[in-house]
């Protein structure tokens, strides 16, 4: 059976050998979007699978263009602190956002 896995922590999952993932960079515990919106959890959930489809090699992650519709900070669920894996990597993601423009 194939699989693909939607992560928020890419690189991980490439270092523990996930053999297909579409990256996402939503909050913990919202990997499909925000709660009631359909169409959005429709849309993340079909990239995902075209992911699943599409993918040419073992270990390929492909990053899905999805944005978070409100800073971060304004989410009013978020834990108190970040994430120990967010800490980790907290210099690659704003390196990744800079470059992104």
């Amino acid at each position: 059976m194939s699989t693909v896995a939607l992560t928020p922590t890419p690189d991980w999952h490439r270092t523990v050998g996930i053999p297909r993932s579409a990256a996402i960079e939503y909050p913990f515990g919202r990997p499909l979007g925000q709660v009631g919106d359909k169409e959005g959890q429709r849309s993340v959930l079909l990239e995902t699978l075209s992911v699943l489809e599409n993918a040419k090699r073992p270990g390929e992650i492909r990053h899905l263009s999805f944005a978070w519709p409100e800073e971060p900070k304004e989410t009013k669920w978020q834990p108190p602190e970040m994430s120990p894996l967010i800490k980790v990597y907290l210099d690659e993601i704003k390196a990744a956002r800079k470059a992104k423009g």
